[in-house]
C-alpha cells in the first residue's frame, strides 16, 4: 500500500509541475484584407458554419476551451491546432497563391464530406461543430462553387 501512495504522490506532482510548462495562446492580430470571410464576402449563414466548425483549429482566431489551460492536455490542443493552421489558415487566405487556395479548397471538400473534419473528438466538446448533413453540403457546394467559377 505504501507504493501506491508513492506512485499517487509523485505523480500528483510531476502534475503539478507541468502545469508551469507554459503554451502560447496568444493568438496573432486578423488582418480583415487577408481573412477568408471578408475577402470573400461570405454568407452570413455560410460564415457561421466555418467559424463555428472550422476556425478554431483553422484560423488566427483560436477560443481555448477551460480545458486546454491544464498540462498535459493544453500540449495536444495547442499541437492539433499548430497542425490545423498549417494544413489551411482562413486567417490569412489571401497570402496563399492560387494553386494553394485550390487544393486546400479541394481538401477541404473532401474532409468534410468524408467526415473527417470536424473531428470527432473536437466535437464531443464543441456541439456547434458537429454539422448536420444539410449544413456539411451547404459547405461543400459553397466551396465547389468557387472551385468551378476559380473565385479562391
Amino acid at each position: 500500500m505504501k507504493t501506491a501512495k508513492k506512485v499517487l504522490f509523485w505523480t500528483l506532482v510531476v502534475f503539478a509541475l507541468i502545469q508551469f510548462i507554459p503554451v502560447d495562446k496568444v493568438n496573432k492580430p486578423i488582418d480583415r484584407k487577408v481573412n477568408f470571410v471578408e475577402v470573400k464576402n461570405t454568407p452570413e449563414k455560410i460564415r457561421g458554419l466555418i467559424k463555428g466548425a472550422c476556425y478554431d483549429c483553422h484560423s488566427n482566431e483560436t477560443v481555448y476551451p477551460k480545458y486546454a489551460y491544464f498540462a498535459p492536455v493544453s500540449w495536444s490542443v495547442k499541437s492539433h491546432i499548430n497542425e490545423g493552421r498549417e494544413h489551411l489558415n482562413f486567417s490569412v487566405w489571401n497570402t496563399y497563391s492560387k494553386e494553394l487556395k485550390e487544393s486546400m479548397l479541394n481538401k477541404a471538400v473532401q474532409t468534410i464530406q468524408s467526415k473527417a473534419m470536424p473531428m470527432p473528438g473536437y466535437i464531443v466538446y464543441h456541439k456547434e461543430a458537429n454539422l448536420s448533413e444539410a449544413e456539411r453540403t451547404l459547405l461543400v457546394q459553397y466551396f465547389e462553387e468557387m472551385l468551378k467559377s476559380k473565385s479562391y
